[in-house]
């Protein structure tokens, strides 16, 4: 785990602490609407491509630093 992670992990240690079982669990089970499961294949496969533009490539790194927030949280409801 590298250390931005890591610090993510201990700021994200109270707020876990506070979950109820159901909340974890309806946390653990949260998934991102259709919409914005579309934008993010778009811009992935455009990435992919090498052809992001500059203000794509910016709401693309938003879009991935969102779901690694997301994503953590979620493993720590769980």
């Amino acid at each position: 785990m590298n250390n931005q992670a890591s610090i993510l992990d201990r700021l994200l240690d109270p707020l876990t602490d506070c979950l109820t079982p159901e909340v974890a669990r309806r946390v653990a089970d949260l998934r991102v609407d259709a919409e914005t499961q579309a934008r993010i294949d778009e811009l992935r496969e455009k990435a992919n491509d090498g052809l992001l533009s500059d203000e794509e490539r910016a709401a693309y790194a938003e879009l991935v630093e969102g779901l690694d927030i997301v994503g953590i949280f979620k493993a720590k409801a769980r």
